[in-house]
């Protein structure tokens, strides 16, 4: 069964609290989607650490429930920059 948008973002907030999460639909079926997660968290990690965080707190539905993630990780725009 395919995840719901609001099952990947609340796993991510409980993993990464301060993550600013955003989650498109790509194909409009629920296999397929693009995320946009900012959290100050990432400040110092590379984006391969980044990502990894970010894949870390889907527990292991990567490639199973969750088909397919295009994933853009940043840090909160300011001093990190």
């Amino acid at each position: 069964m395919p995840m719901r948008a609001e099952e990947i973002e609340a796993m991510i907030v409980a993993a990464i609290p301060d993550a600013r999460v955003e989650i498109r639909d790509l194909a409009g079926d629920g296999d397929h989607y693009a995320a946009r997660v900012v959290s100050e968290s990432f400040a110092g990690m590379n984006r391969v650490r980044q990502h990894q965080a970010v894949y870390a707190a889907l527990k292991g539905k990567m490639g199973g429930e969750l088909h397919a993630l295009q994933l853009e990780t940043a840090i909160p725009s300011g001093d990190h920059q």
